[in-house]
């Protein structure tokens, strides 16, 4: 059983705030429902008037957000489900397009739609209970009617009780109403958690869902890592090396006969060889940045942007270090998204930020001037990126629109 299955819902301090909270969504559920029925019938109706329709049936979707949002941190303050908070959704697409793409996926998005129906259900609820509280207040007033002499002790309004017979409906009305709001607060923990919280197959499901897509990920990741070695060794390091072995053999040859061009020969060797060296160098801090693991991310950083071909803003925040695998997705993420502005965007600068979010999350934004137009390609920088990330169990959103700027903005578990 997971820990938000095992939550008591039938506590007294849960029944009593269940209650209270049924009792007011059953006063202001029923504005806000209104409310939101108008936005869409005048979203419809305008629809061709200038397409003003199109923006009112949008701000509609994120009205419906804005209740969802609340009803679920109303759910999990009342219960203590451990939920987390709801996000807006985001579209991977740049421009209008995506625009108009995010719209969609929040229009669609199912725990923004769950989250609505558990809104929808409490108002029912409540304005159930808001009838039986009314019902309490009836019940008491009849039990205490001899005793402060109120005159009108009719059931219903119709028929009359006499003597003993209106205390006691009173009384049986008084513990009845309570009785039903006991349990219709009982009830309400009850949907919810069937809303909210998922069974445990779905939850074994949802993990090797996400399982095989972080494998994926890291499995490519890896793959798309060697080609970028293997062409780096033989486009770079190789050539040079080759060359240096060609120049020490024509040394060797001319060392008897001509010692002055043997030794500018050696002396060339020699260059060549610290240029290979510093080439290997820059290789393997590509594969492992040892200053990541001594330093942290901070000092990583801003070892980074020291050698960078472009300058770079630096604004790093981070209270605390976060796990290797966090740190390291992070890092390559940002060095990949560097080289990528270096070389292809033609950017005079670039802002990188860092914040470790209040969720636990490692974020982090690089931007440039460039000149835009960024795609992800199978086996480029960018989709080196995107596998590194989702190998670590977090999400990564490029936005490059033609003409600029380019973004690059991913988020990973700071415990990944």
């Amino acid at each position: 059983m997971t820990p938000s299955s095992r939550v008591r819902i039938a506590t007294p301090g849960r029944i009593a705030g269940a209650a209270a909270q049924m009792a007011a969504l059953g006063l202001i559920g029923p504005m806000v429902f209104s409310a939101l029925f108008g936005m869409l019938g005048g979203g419809i109706g305008l629809l061709f008037a200038l397409l003003i329709g199109v923006v009112v049936l949008v701000a509609l979707v994120y009205a419906l957000f804005a209740v969802a949002w609340f009803e679920r941190a109303r759910v999990d303050g009342l219960y203590g489900f451990g939920l987390p908070a709801l996000s807006p959704r985001r579209s991977p697409r740049p421009g209008f397009v995506g625009f108009l793409h995010t719209v969609w996926l929040q229009a669609i998005d199912p725990g923004q739609w769950r989250a609505v129906a558990s809104f929808t259900i409490g108002t029912i609820l409540g304005l159930v209970t808001l009838t039986a509280a009314g019902l309490v207040a009836w019940g008491f007033a009849l039990a205490i009617a001899p005793i402060v002499g109120w005159p009108d002790t009719r059931f219903l309004g119709i028929f009359p009780l006499d003597g003993f017979a209106a205390p006691l409906v009173g009384v049986i009305a008084l513990v009845a109403s309570l009785a039903a709001i006991v349990g219709l607060a009982v009830l309400h923990g009850v949907i919810v958690r069937a809303i909210f919280v998922p069974s445990r197959e779905a939850e074994l499901e949802e993990r090797a869902r996400t399982s095989d897509t972080r494998r994926a990920g890291a499995v490519r990741a890896a793959e798309v890592e060697r080609t970028r070695i293997e062409r780096d060794l033989h486009d770079g390091v190789q050539p040079r090396l080759v060359s240096i072995g060609m120049t020490l053999g024509l040394a060797q040859t001319k060392i008897d006969d001509d010692p002055e061009t043997a030794k500018a020969l050696v002396a060339e060797a020699h260059a060549s060889t610290k240029s290979a060296i510093t080439e290997l160098r820059q290789l393997a801090r590509g594969i492992h940045a040892s200053v990541l693991d001594d330093r942290g991310l901070d000092a990583a950083l801003s070892a980074l942007a020291s050698r960078s071909h472009i300058p770079v803003t630096l604004d790093v925040r981070l209270p605390r270090r976060c796990s290797r695998p966090a740190e390291a997705a992070v890092y390559f993420a940002i060095a990949e998204a560097l080289t990528n502005a270096a070389k292809h965007s033609r950017a005079t600068g670039c802002r990188v930020h860092v914040r470790l979010r209040e969720d636990g999350t490692l974020w982090a934004r690089v931007e440039d001037d460039g000149l835009g137009g960024a795609r992800v390609v199978p086996g480029g920088g960018l989709d080196g990126i995107v596998n590194r990330v989702t190998a670590a169990g977090g999400t990564a959103r490029i936005d490059s629109p033609q003409g600029g700027p380019t973004t690059v903005e991913v988020s990973v578990p700071c415990a990944s």
